[in-house]
């Protein structure tokens, strides 16, 4: 058979799929940018893959991300893709166009503020790492497979130890110092930062001698004494500016220290996820809601027998927790209920294939650390006691699983929530993952939890308890992980107010804090985008369906259809609003939707 009449057979073959396709394939999303956008994501992957993979560790960045030839060349990157997205002519792009250039652009944006950010925290910790530019540069060379020149090469990195020693005795004499006349690189936060880069540039100098060492004999000769002493030398400065810093130990699980960016780089976050409110106001915000989330508690609490006491009644629901190995039944059985909450009452369309997919795990005690509760997608990951665990960690973990505040969250992770939402993402205009946002993907997740409870889900005071406990805790990680950023908490006080205004159990509250700050695949915003985005989409269901615009299903369909994009692009296409090249986000969704 010729090319030619392959190509035939082939578009036939579509033609005719096509035809007998279900009414609700997914389409190609229409818009003229798709392969823009698709070209842009697989050129920023392969620079990705070629400048190498990040080492993170204690808040640091990796080596690769300091590397100037990195720096330098994701900056022409993306000037050269913005430049293309520029010369497009805006007026003749269809509405998803539109929103797609408006998104595109936005990313460009923030990719650029990040690395600007990058580069001045790279200058806070610079004189804490005055060898990081000898290390970058013997790496940057290898990467770009220039000679090495090994005589030379042994003389730089043996030069590391000596340059060690001399700055080892000027931190310590800087630190007999008061602490307010200390220069700004001893602040606890910044030689936190600087001692996970140390690290991360000793992961990087191994790389480097690994590819010669063994490979080239003069390179081994003249580098492998001088190698040992500088990764030496890098373990127990990284152990120095800890333990003697930083004022940690240096393998302490435990340490939550954090890195705080600042109120600049906040709205710089916040405007790229077209939220228009600074800090402030969501601080102010998600103190309104924490109000009528402890009003509501008390109401449940009398009907306990508690009174007021709100937090006797949430210690008592905490004790019905199941015994071991019973957690995977109850989740099953939950999950059920939800599916069957949403289906009787078509919400929502819910493929047979989601139906049927989804999967389950447990967690491991390290992971649990970190998150103490669930994590969902097409596999829901169980946080449940191990044998491993001390019996006090084995009590709190229960107690933080119980079945009523499980029955709020289970529908967060599977369906209606992540499970549906990856499922159709993965058919619908998948090309916007480029573009993905916490406030739409957990935010959807959360809004959930709010329908729900609106449409009567939590039948029993002990169900209402525990989802308000949980509508509380998104209130927290607004009002603590801000307050953080902003530099008006520290981590300890974030653990004590999730303790003491939320009822956390100490251990859970610990593990939630740090997943927040010592997390590196959660950015500064991720906490705060679950009842952010939940209140965005209350807001924009209020216009459209209880508006009588749309019905509940036809609404939720579309939302998902559009892939995790900012829900005020969202916004635009479902109401087909006029979109202008000069789009600004102005959406003041709460005031919009305040009034229950």
């Amino acid at each position: 058979m010729t090319s030619i009449s392959k190509l035939v057979l082939f578009l036939t073959m579509v033609a005719m799929a096509r035809a007998a396709a279900p009414a609700d394939l997914p389409d190609s999303g229409g818009s003229e940018l798709r392969p823009l956008i698709e070209r842009y994501a697989a050129d920023n992957s392969t620079l990705g893959r070629y400048f190498g993979t990040e080492y993170w560790s204690g808040g640091g960045r990796s080596a690769a991300q300091s590397s100037p030839d990195r720096r330098a060349r994701m900056a022409k990157f993306y000037s050269e893709w913005q430049a293309r997205l520029d010369s497009l002519d805006f007026d003749q792009l269809s509405q998803p166009g539109r929103i797609d250039y408006l998104l595109f652009r936005n990313r460009l944006k923030r990719d650029q503020h990040q690395l600007d950010l990058r580069g001045k925290q790279l200058a806070e910790t610079l004189p804490l790492l005055p060898f990081r530019p000898l290390i970058l540069i013997l790496v940057d060379s290898r990467r770009r497979m220039d000679h090495v020149d090994p005589a030379n090469a042994a003389a730089q990195v043996a030069s590391i130890g000596r340059r060690l020693e001399s700055l080892r005795k000027e931190i310590e004499e800087q630190l007999k110092q008061d602490a307010q006349d200390r220069p700004v690189h001893l602040r606890r936060t910044v030689a936190y930062r600087a001692a996970g880069e140390a690290e991360a540039l000793r992961a990087s100098l191994k790389d480097w001698f690994t590819f010669g060492s063994g490979y080239d004999p003069l390179f081994t000769w003249w580098l492998e004494a001088p190698y040992k002493e500088a990764d030496k030398a890098l373990q127990e400065y990284a152990v120095f500016l800890k333990e003697k810093v930083v004022g940690v130990k240096a393998n302490d699980p435990s340490t939550i220290v954090g890195n705080p960016i600042g109120r600049d780089a906040i709205l710089n976050e916040l405007a790229a996820e077209m939220i228009p409110y600074s800090p402030e106001e969501l601080v102010e915000l998600a103190n309104k809601e924490y109000a009528w989330c402890e009003a509501e508690m008390k109401k449940a609490s009398r009907e306990l027998g508690y009174g007021d006491d709100w937090l006797k009644a949430l210690e008592a629901v905490k004790l019905t927790y199941v015994e071991p190995g019973k957690q995977p039944a109850l989740i099953r059985d939950l999950a059920q209920q939800a599916l069957e909450f949403v289906t009787k009452r078509d919400l929502i369309t819910v493929p047979e294939l989601a139906r049927e997919s989804w999967r389950m795990q447990m967690m491991t005690p390290e992971r649990q650390l970190v998150n103490p509760f669930f994590l969902g997608g097409d596999t829901i990951i169980v946080s449940y006691p191990t044998n491993t665990m001390t019996h006090e960690q084995k009590l709190m973990s229960m107690r933080g699983n119980n079945p009523h505040f499980s029955h709020a969250t289970v529908l967060h992770e599977l369906i209606p929530g992540h499970e549906l939402q990856l499922f159709m993402a993965e058919r619908y205009r998948p090309y916007r993952s480029a573009f993905e946002t916490p406030f739409l993907v957990e935010g959807w997740a959360l809004y959930w939890e709010l329908l729900l409870w609106d449409q009567g889900f939590q039948t029993t005071p002990e169900d209402r308890v525990g989802a308000l406990f949980w509508r509380m805790h998104r209130c927290a990680r607004i009002i603590f992980s801000l307050s953080f950023h902003l530099g008006k908490m520290t981590p300890e006080e974030c653990i004590d107010f999730l303790v003491k205004r939320v009822g956390h159990e100490r251990d859970n509250a610990a593990g939630e804090v740090r997943r927040s700050f010592e997390d590196d695949s959660y950015g500064p915003l991720y906490q705060i985008a679950y009842m952010l985005g939940g209140l965005q989409l209350r807001a924009l269901h209020r216009d459209l369906v209880e508006s009588g615009k749309m019905s509940n299903r036809a609404f939720h369909d579309a939302v998902l259809q559009e892939n995790a994009i900012p829900i005020e692009m969202v916004r635009a296409s479902l109401t087909g609003s006029v979109l202008p090249r000069d789009f600004k986000p102005a959406w003041r969704f709460y005031e919009a939707a305040a009034s229950r």
